[in-house]
């Protein structure tokens, strides 16, 4: 690691720590001119590739992910990093289970089943677009199969 200072390419590491499961941060010393830097080392994984319904291939996004993610959870009375831990979780699953490709409707219905988890408004809003209702009655459906679901006690995943 170069030395963001004079460039020199000796460098110790002074602390190490993981931030998550793919993560970590360490800080650095120059040997040469004493300066103390950070820096973040991440896993790399191999390329993940979304198959569109059009049958178009587009590399995997998570932020694109996490966006949709926290469109359907504004002002819903969740943590604020809930998006991008969901967005973490559903990556980490379609990435162990070892494809490197995802047709799109099955990231969806990934989403649609992580949102349903946190939050049943949060759920109907994500649905209402990537599912695209066609009328009030398809929409009025899926909120009663919720309603039911929640007052039979079934767990809601």
């Amino acid at each position: 690691m170069r030395c963001p200072r004079c460039g020199e390419r000796e460098t110790r590491v002074i602390d190490s720590r993981d931030l998550d499961e793919a993560s970590i941060r360490r800080r650095r010393e120059c040997e040469t001119c004493g300066t103390r830097f950070t820096t973040y080392e991440r896993i790399e994984a191999p390329r993940l590739v979304v198959v569109k319904r059009d049958g178009t291939r587009q590399e995997f996004d998570r932020e694109k992910l996490a966006s949709g993610l926290s469109k359907a959870l504004t002002r819903r009375p969740l943590p604020e990093d809930a998006a991008e831990q969901a967005a973490d979780q559903i990556e980490a699953q379609v990435r162990a289970s070892g494809a490197t490709e995802i047709d799109s409707s099955e990231l969806g219905k990934l989403s649609m089943e992580k949102l349903r988890a946190l939050d049943q408004i949060a759920y109907i809003r994500f649905a209402s677009v990537y599912q695209s209702f066609e009328d009030i009655e398809t929409l009025k459906r899926e909120v009663d199969n919720l309603y039911a679901q929640r007052g039979s006690g079934a767990t809601v995943k």
